[in-house]
């Protein structure tokens, strides 16, 4: 089972998406499984990780709306040896669009579910 940990801060600026791919770098090195979720729209940690938001057909997006699965969706960021949820501008809409979905506070923690097993630690940023 997975340990899951959110960097959160409501300040901007104060280090959450660094302390967030640092850490998962360096649990990833500690051969630790790792996944890391950007909930962010400008995507910092995606890009952070080597992972161009530009090119991206799904993200952390499709996965709160129920457009697609973790599974088929995180990519791997090769050079730091640890999955993601990549995001990228389009997230910045999901707030609208989840106001009339049911369970939309609890839409990352069943999607996470479907993978915990596979980590040892999920941050989130």
């Amino acid at each position: 089972m997975a340990r899951i940990i959110a960097v959160a801060n409501q300040k901007g600026g104060v280090g959450k998406t660094t302390t967030s791919v640092n850490l998962a770098a360096g649990l990833a090195k500690s051969d630790k499984r790792v996944l890391l979720v950007d909930l962010d729209p400008q995507a910092n940690a995606t890009m952070g990780s080597g992972v161009d938001k530009r090119t991206l057909q799904r993200t952390v997006y499709h996965v709160l709306l129920g457009l697609g699965e973790i599974a088929g969706i995180r990519v791997r960021a090769e050079n730091a040896g640890y999955d993601l949820i990549p995001a990228n501008r389009e997230l910045a809409g999901a707030e609208v669009e989840l106001v009339d979905l049911p369970n939309r506070e609890g839409r990352l923690r069943a999607a996470l579910a479907t993978v915990e097993r596979e980590y040892d630690y999920i941050l989130i940023d």
